[in-house]
């Protein structure tokens, strides 16, 4: 016999749909504006080669970029803040933040997910690695808003700057801050098509099917 239980209070998807095509519109005008100084390589190679832009049409949108990055970023700011009110006044950050077990699951649960261990992770709201990876996020979402205040106003918020390096390093941070994001959206979609549609309709409906021996934790 299966049950619906509640997993994801409605403010939670909220913020999480909200973040995600918001987050898309920050990482695609970012490109926008990288283009014009295109400074990071991999060894002798460019991150991004010239075709790369024009393929995409990124390539002299420098204006745009910016008036589409610096819109938004308030919504990304304004929406990750309520986010860790939500969490801190609802109490729904004892599930995210990582405890003293959490390191030990994550390694379970990749050890599993690789077909390397049987042993199937702890089941409840989040797991170690979960924990770990979405808290993670949001330390990089306030690293994120911090360096990109830095390079929007480095004279207005020159102690901020000056705190993360000077500009040149406050810029490295952002940047790669948002390859981050690159990375884990890539494997946040994996395991979500990796544990099926009962997790994917958890984050839209808020309920997700179990086992009615197998309460969550």
């Amino acid at each position: 016999m299966k049950r619906l239980e509640k997993k994801h209070p409605l403010a939670i998807r909220w913020f999480h749909w909200i973040n995600f095509p918001v987050l898309m519109v920050m990482i695609w005008s970012g490109l926008l504006i990288y283009w014009a100084n295109d400074v990071y390589h991999l060894g002798p190679w460019h991150l991004f080669p010239p075709w790369f832009y024009s393929k995409f049409n990124i390539d002299q949108r420098l204006a745009e970029g910016m008036a589409w990055h610096f819109f938004f970023m308030w919504f990304f700011a304004i929406n990750g803040i309520l986010y860790v009110i939500y969490n801190t006044v609802s109490g729904e950050w004892r599930y995210l933040v990582p405890n003293r077990h959490s390191f030990r699951e994550a390694i379970q649960v990749v050890l599993h997910d690789l077909h390397l261990s049987k042993v199937h992770p702890p089941r409840r709201k989040f797991n170690g690695a979960q924990q770990i990876a979405y808290t993670s996020i949001l330390l990089m979402g306030a690293g994120s808003l911090l360096t990109g205040l830095a390079i929007y106003k480095p004279i207005q918020l020159a102690w901020l700057t000056s705190l993360l390096g000077g500009y040149p390093m406050a810029r490295f941070f952002h940047f790669w801050l948002t390859m981050g994001y690159c990375l884990f959206f890539v494997v946040h979609v994996s395991q979500v098509i990796k544990t099926g549609w009962n997790n994917f309709r958890a984050m839209i409906t808020g309920y997700e099917i179990v086992p009615a021996e197998e309460p969550m934790a």
